[in-house]
């Protein structure tokens, strides 16, 4: 028996040495670690801020083009059209008719979309907080459908304009294509069907004014012209515009089609006089809604 107690202690006392080495270790290695957590985190810390605002500005880029998306899908789900009063379809309007005197204009840009004066008047129109209508060219939309995709998304309203942008006569044929390509394309692009049509030109007798009236969409002229096609000066251009202005006016600008760099310096100077006069901006189908209205007042007085 004694034997045996002297075999076991020296065996016990090298257990207890090695738990006693084991526990100091371990209590330096809890010594060591938060210290190196500790510097992790300072790390982490001063990466935070910029690593933090980079993945924001991602997250609200990716909600932004999710949400987009999501509107265009039930857009096209529900067939979005422009909410024009039925008694305006298949006719031609130059301006409306508000007798109760409403100062309110229509800003039109016509031959878009287009590489650079697009974006920059839509830049104009949104730090004055305006809707406007876009008269747009079937094959510059099929060229640019991001700058379509903006202006709708912005909400403005998206009107045909023709597939070509021609002057010359049209069968029914070629005016069919001219017109129903154009419209479907928008919608295949933004899920909007608009019933706004603007013929080249204003030209009424080359086939296509005909066929767009035949299939009930608002022929829609303007009263107030400024001739920025021409490239006049931009006094002049501005001068143009508020020669024919008036209330219920609609007036025609250009966005497209060449390059409209006086009518982008013009418009914040047109924004501005319109206002300084009294006016407030509408779109067009929102201008033919308030002649409806005002014509209703007016019956239901009689």
């Amino acid at each position: 028996m004694e034997h045996n107690k002297s075999f076991f202690w020296p065996q016990g006392l090298l257990i207890a040495l090695v738990a006693l080495v084991g526990s100091f270790s371990l209590g330096l290695m809890m010594l060591v670690k938060p210290n190196a957590s500790e510097a992790q985190s300072q790390n982490n810390i001063s990466e935070t801020p910029t690593s933090a605002k980079l993945g924001t500005q991602e997250r609200i880029e990716s909600l932004k083009t999710t949400m987009l998306s999501s509107w265009q899908q039930q857009a096209k789900a529900k067939g979005f059209a422009y909410a024009i009063p039925p008694s305006f379809l298949g006719k031609t309007i130059e301006a409306a008719k508000l007798s109760q005197g409403k100062k309110v204009i229509a800003l039109t840009f016509d031959d878009g979309p287009w590489p650079e004066s697009t974006a920059q008047v839509l830049d104009i129109l949104k730090q004055n907080d305006i809707k406007a209508t876009f008269f747009v060219v079937g094959q510059n939309v099929k060229n640019f459908p991001d700058l379509l995709k903006r202006v709708v998304a912005e909400g403005h309203t998206v009107a045909n304009h023709t597939w070509h942008h021609w002057y010359h006569f049209m069968n029914p044929q070629t005016a069919a294509y001219e017109i129903d390509n154009t419209t479907n394309l928008i919608f295949q692009l933004t899920g909007v069907k608009t019933n706004l049509f603007r013929p080249p030109g204003g030209i009424m007798h080359n086939g296509v004014a005909a066929y767009a009236k035949n299939s009930k969409y608002a022929i829609i002229m303007w009263s107030s012209d400024s001739m920025d096609y021409s490239r006049p000066s931009v006094p002049r251009l501005i001068n143009n515009v508020f020669r024919e202005a008036k209330p219920g006016g609609i007036v025609l600008m250009h966005d497209g089609g060449g390059n409209r760099s006086h009518t982008v310096q013009a418009l914040p100077n047109i924004i501005a006089d319109f206002r300084k006069q009294g006016y407030s901006f509408v779109t067009v189908p929102e201008l033919l809604e308030m002649q409806a209205k005002d014509q209703q007042f007016i019956a239901n007085k009689k």
